[in-house]
């Protein structure tokens, strides 16, 4: 099974996603290492934000400031259970009123004297190092009235530290850069598809190309540049197919032409000969202008000009090629009639039509012996059918990918190739019923000409 290639959205996508990731990791690297290295800014951090928390449990009760801390909070910052390191926690009023308070020499030795009106923030060292062993407090204000929140953290038993760098590192970063990637991420997709919908549009375009319209160009207005070029590339390609098709059709039309001439002296100059191997060689030149008259036509059905279809009946053409081909049939000893069964109007190139059933018709002629009967059938509906109670196909033409159609025998199909190009000209779906000595039925449904 054959691997799809990767769509370009999916490509830059990626390519956005990992060099997006890797710029957050980077960025989160020098923000950790610009916050590691500066114990001040981290334990002002760590300070700012614990006390920010612990002033969440100061409430009014009835005009009166209180402290009341729920089970979590007293779990977090006031019990310890036998860690390295303590954590002292005092709150007070501007004026020196202790709303609470876990220690008491210790609050002498670590934080403000109550006599010192409430600073907005302070912070000093215990002691130098990681973990953090410092003091600090914030003041916050509760229905008009400051309160100093103090914390002092010995060993930091708890874990602040990397609980305010996490905090600062999704607050700061981790949010703002997913939301820019998100957004990154979905302008670029939008941006992509909205570059590539004119590529879209010339694909489209290519699909509905006409092949049997010479002049048919991919449109190259309203496309950015890049794709301009690659548009106008490929239509100056079609110009030089085209010009390549029409040359080799216009060969083989004059080859076939002027080849006809010195063959038509030559039967002449044989006639005059009374020799039996002249009689032969009159007969291989009927069978070389058989093939010539092939490649005109081939050639005309490859020539074709879209401007030539036209609305048509059927059963008008195939009356019209049976009574033109009835004296050759019946010359060579075979019979042939018509039928018609109604057929409705098709879109089609009439004389090529009638080039397919005269080739069909000759065929049945050529490879079936005297007394054969020959019914060309019109319909019902936009079908026509050549069939014979001859001998049957037993020499059918095989593809051959340097030569084209060619029978088991050695010889060229040119009649079927023909008859092959003329369908796929009007789209239409050809039939072979064929069996060793019961005949053979050709039927052409013109349905999609319809």
């Amino acid at each position: 099974m054959k691997r799809r290639n990767p769509s370009l959205i999916g490509i830059v996508a990626r390519r956005i996603i990992a060099f997006s990731l890797l710029a957050m990791a980077l960025q989160i690297g020098v923000v950790f290492a610009d916050y590691w290295f500066d114990d001040d800014k981290l334990s002002v951090l760590m300070l700012q934000q614990e006390t920010g928390t612990l002033s969440r449990a100061i409430v009014n009760r009835d005009g009166v400031l209180t402290y009341k801390p729920d089970h979590e909070l007293r779990e977090r910052y006031l019990e310890r259970h036998g860690r390295d390191g303590a954590i002292y926690v005092r709150v007070r009023t501007a004026s020196g009123s202790v709303l609470f308070s876990n220690c008491t020499t210790e609050c002498a030795a670590h934080f403000l004297p109550l006599s010192v009106n409430a600073p907005n923030f302070w912070k000093r060292l215990i002691e130098p190092g990681k973990p953090f062993s410092i003091a600090g407090g914030q003041s916050f204000e509760h229905d008009g009235v400051p309160v100093l929140v103090e914390l002092a953290i010995l060993k930091d038993p708890n874990g602040f530290m990397y609980s305010a760098l996490l905090h600062e590192m999704f607050d700061s970063m981790i949010v703002p850069m997913t939301l820019m990637f998100c957004l990154v991420i979905g302008a670029t997709i939008w941006s992509i598809r909205s570059a590539l919908r004119p590529v879209a549009v010339a694909v489209r375009a290519a699909d509905a190309i006409d092949p049997r319209d010479s002049g048919a160009r991919l449109p190259a207005t309203r496309m950015p540049q890049e794709i301009e070029r690659l548009v106008s590339a490929v239509n100056r390609l079609l110009a030089r197919v085209a010009d390549l098709i029409q040359s080799q059709k216009v060969f083989s039309s004059s080859i076939a032409h002027e080849i006809r001439t010195p063959v038509s002296i030559a039967k002449m100059e044989l006639s005059r000969i009374a020799d039996p191997r002249a009689r032969n060689a009159e007969r291989d030149l009927d069978a070389l202008t058989h093939i010539l008259e092939q490649l005109t036509s081939l050639a005309r059905a490859d020539a074709v000009d879209p401007s030539a279809y036209q609305r048509a009946s059927l059963s008008l053409i195939g009356a019209e090629v049976t009574e033109m081909t009835a004296p050759f049939v019946f010359d060579q000893g075979r019979s042939i009639e018509f039928v018609d069964h109604g057929t409705t109007p098709v879109t089609v190139i009439p004389a090529l039509v009638e080039n397919m059933l005269r080739n069909l018709i000759e065929n049945a002629v050529k490879h079936n012996p005297p007394g054969t009967r020959i019914v060309v059938t019109c319909g019902p509906g936009p079908l026509v059918s050549v069939e014979d109670n001859g001998k049957g196909l037993v020499d059918l033409p095989e593809h051959h990918e340097d030569l084209g159609y060619v029978k088991r025998s050695g010889q060229l199909g040119l009649g079927l190739k023909i008859v092959h190009r003329i369908s796929e000209l009007h789209q239409a779906k050809i039939a072979i019923d064929t069996a060793p000595d019961q005949g053979t039925k050709v039927t052409i449904d013109f349905a999609a000409a319809a």
